[in-house]
């Protein structure tokens, strides 16, 4: 809110909030929407539903496509609903701009795409000014999908949603999550270069300059301008927006896209900001903020370069964030989890039927073991959990054995890596960033396991001498390390030509942490598992007995040159 503040009040550039009311109590949505109004600013309203009509946004630990949810505002269980409060409530009516998401590639619970976009149509009707899409890569196919939209009585404008490529493992993990379709040539395109990180990024570049061009000079779509879905990686957009030709200064942007203006065949230069131009601003303004504004100061800086390079500030941002750690200070933190419409808490991934038919009904330990191990051998029965939405990664197989011993104990691992000392940057396996350069990697793996076991680990960790750094916590925030507050783990690293040592995986407080406590990851995860059965029901006490009774352990052995360190700590007797 304080940075919308900032943006607003001292550049003049609109904001966008996103405003949600899953989760939220009686009366919250009122108070957001009056702190909001504190500040003259669009409000993006984005409760996309199942079905790809309204999907029920109020619940305690929402799980997807779940039959077993409980509203906790009954004024609000679709997204429709949330656009006819703010529109009907003379409170709010005029002051706020209303948007909603749009699916170009339908909604991946979805009904008949013309079905989807008569529920768009009803949201539009109850109040929305705009239409905000999902990302897509399929130009032909949204060109006909705005085509449907206008024909159906839709006049809003459409902003279309576009997410520049920057590594081939998240482009994967994104388009499965959204359902996006890939048209095989861009499939072909990034077979050859998928273990070049660099090459993907240019290519992403060049792919998102061609769409962009594409949707915006064909007159009969009325595109005016579009969302970058930046994943918090600057320098691609930057380097789009530069290809375009859209980056030089203006004295007062205001949002066209939105506003009533002149009709015009693309998105006008004068409303686009220089990139170059926008860093020096925002860092200067943030350097000189006014006390009420939440800013870091400079000694909570790692690199004063930070705070005064200014030309150079880009050089703090993470290129090739790898694996769901990394650096919190850095703005690529948390890069690839979630959606953008519902960032974080993309639930379950599956539906009900879907969960059953992969986890069925455990109702004890060994059903879980069983489980987490028909995953681990890429069973296609189980083909995901709960915690791990892909398929065993290539070089966890590096690991199998042990990882499955952990399993027979109950330790129901969800993230590991082996260690890597010295390989190719484009391997097959452990390979990232640019061609040319060599990775490094330290053993890590993190998993549930109880408490007695907790206990045994911490007395083993003891007698490392200081080979070994963990973190456990549990649902009753308890939490234990053996890493002061400032301390952080490298555990993944490269050496590329030309540049600085890449540290693209780091484990460290604050990260553990957020993952732990995140509302929709970690131990929420088995509420929402939970919620998938009936109240009382056999299978929803076990896996409620394990969020209240597991602990989260994440373990790194420093140890990158002898492989099977971390294993002999873990699994010897």
């Amino acid at each position: 809110m304080d940075l919308a503040g900032m943006s607003q009040a001292r550049f003049g550039v609109d904001t966008i909030m996103h405003l949600t009311c899953t989760n939220m109590e009686q009366g919250m949505v009122d108070d957001a929407l009056r702190v909001s109004q504190q500040i003259p600013q669009a409000v993006e309203v984005n409760l996309t539903s199942t079905s790809g009509s309204e999907r029920p946004g109020n619940y305690q630990h929402p799980p997807r496509g779940s039959e077993f949810w409980l509203p906790i505002d009954p004024r609000f269980t679709h997204a429709i609903d949330l656009v006819k409060y703010i529109k009907s409530n003379p409170e709010f009516a005029d002051f706020f701009c209303v948007g909603v998401a749009g699916y170009p590639d339908g909604h991946t619970d979805g009904l008949p795409l013309d079905e989807q976009i008569q529920h768009l149509k009803a949201k539009v009707d109850a109040g929305a000014d705009y239409i905000i899409t999902q990302l897509f890569y399929d130009v032909d196919g949204f060109k006909d999908w705005v085509k449907r939209v206008r024909n159906a009585g839709i006049t809003v404008p459409i902003i279309p949603g576009v997410m520049p490529i920057q590594n081939h493992t998240s482009f994967l993990r994104m388009t499965k999550l959204c359902g996006a379709k890939i048209p095989p040539e861009i499939t072909a395109a990034l077979e050859p270069i998928r273990n070049d990180d660099q090459k993907v990024k240019d290519y992403g570049v060049e792919l998102a300059t061609t769409i962009v061009k594409s949707i915006t000079e064909d007159p009969s779509l009325g595109i005016r301008g579009v969302h970058f879905c930046t994943l918090n990686l600057e320098k691609s957009v930057r380097r789009i927006l530069d290809a375009l030709g859209w980056t030089h200064e203006s004295h007062r942007p205001r949002n066209q896209i939105i506003d009533t203006a002149p009709e015009q065949p693309h998105l006008p230069g004068r409303v686009a900001i220089s990139p170059e131009h926008a860093s020096k601003v925002a860092v200067s303004a943030l350097s000189h903020a006014p006390a009420s504004l939440s800013v870091p100061q400079q000694s909570e800086q790692d690199d004063d370069s930070a705070t005064t390079d200014f030309g150079g500030v880009s050089s703090t941002w993470d290129e090739f964030p790898n694996g769901r750690f990394g650096d919190p200070t850095s703005p690529a933190y948390g890069v690839g989890s979630g959606d953008q419409w519902d960032p974080g808490a993309g639930g379950l991934g599956v539906s009900r039927a879907e969960a059953i038919a992969q986890w069925g009904t455990p109702t004890s330990i060994d059903d879980l073991n069983a489980i987490f191990t028909r995953h681990l051998n890429s069973d296609p029965r189980t083909p995901m959990t709960p915690f791990s939405p892909d398929p065993l990664l290539a070089e966890s197989r590096i690991i199998l054995p042990q990882l499955l011993e952990m399993t027979s104990k109950a330790w129901w691992t969800v993230g590991s890596q082996p260690a890597v000392d010295s390989a190719p940057s484009n391997d097959e396996v452990v390979g990232w960033g640019p061609a040319g350069g060599y990775v490094f990697q330290k053993a890590f793996v993190e998993f549930f396991c109880d408490e007695d076991a907790l206990r045994t680990l911490e007395t083993k960790i003891k007698g490392e001498n200081g080979w070994v750094t963990w973190y456990a916590a549990n649902s009753q925030d308890e939490f234990i390390t053996n890493l002061s507050d400032e301390g952080r783990n490298a555990v993944t690293w490269g050496v590329f030509p030309g540049q600085e040592i890449a540290q693209s995986t780091i484990i460290e407080r604050a990260s553990f942490l957020t993952w732990k406590a995140s509302r929709e990851e970690a131990f929420n995860i088995w509420s929402q598992w939970a919620l998938l059965y009936p109240p009382n029901s056999d299978t929803r006490t076990l896996l409620e007995k394990m969020r209240d009774s597991r602990w989260l352990v994440s373990i790194v052995h420093h140890n990158f040159k002898e492989p099977n360190a971390l294993w002999k700590l873990l699994l010897d007797h």
